[in-house]
């Protein structure tokens, strides 16, 4: 623990405390300080903690500290931000994409066992290209905008197979075990 000497010398200087006295006249100097016990050790350490607390506190006090602010963006934050804004254009393409497929899937046109068959592949397509969903589509939504096309009657063997093979897939993708236990026949 550092204490520094004006705060010892300001410590000495003090005539209200009991716990130390100059060992000659009261002279508050840096060079010629010497601090003597008078009282029990209780008093020297009490002494003691106050006048750290006291040091810590003042010391490390924010308004003493001088804060500095960047008046204009770095190069590495611009940067980041570049790369962020890319993202998200990618991201909005791709769910572009998704709710298309999705459209076509729940409109009038989607009659057929073919046609939501083809969507469901063209889905999964999808989900396996871009590695998962993107991000704004959730699962939840996106179950439950097929499951509303399900809800609606026509849905056949092949539909439900499809369905199902794209909700695997989702769940492949979405998993955060990429590690391959080929040991494992499960």
């Amino acid at each position: 623990m550092k204490v520094s000497l004006a705060a010892v010398s300001t410590l000495a200087c003090l005539s209200g405390t009991s716990a130390f006295a100059p060992a000659t006249q009261p002279v508050c100097n840096h060079h010629s300080l010497r601090l003597e016990m008078t009282h029990s050790r209780r008093n020297v350490l009490s002494q003691i903690a106050v006048w750290t607390a006291i040091g810590t506190t003042t010391a490390s006090s924010p308004s003493l500290a001088l804060e500095t602010y960047l008046t204009e963006p770095t190069e590495e934050f611009k940067e980041n931000e570049r790369k962020a804004m890319e993202f998200r254009r990618q991201q909005l393409e791709i769910k572009q994409k998704f709710t298309t497929v999705l459209t076509r899937l729940n409109s009038a046109e989607c009659k057929t066992e073919q046609d939501i068959v083809d969507a469901l592949k063209e889905l999964r397509a999808l989900v396996v290209s871009t590695g998962g969903l993107p991000g704004g589509l959730k699962k939840e939504d996106l179950i439950k905008q097929v499951r509303s096309k399900k809800a609606k009657g026509f849905w056949p063997t092949n539909a439900e197979i499809a369905y199902q093979s794209l909700l695997s897939e989702i769940g492949f993708q979405q998993s955060p075990n990429t590690e391959k236990d080929l040991g494992n026949p499960l």
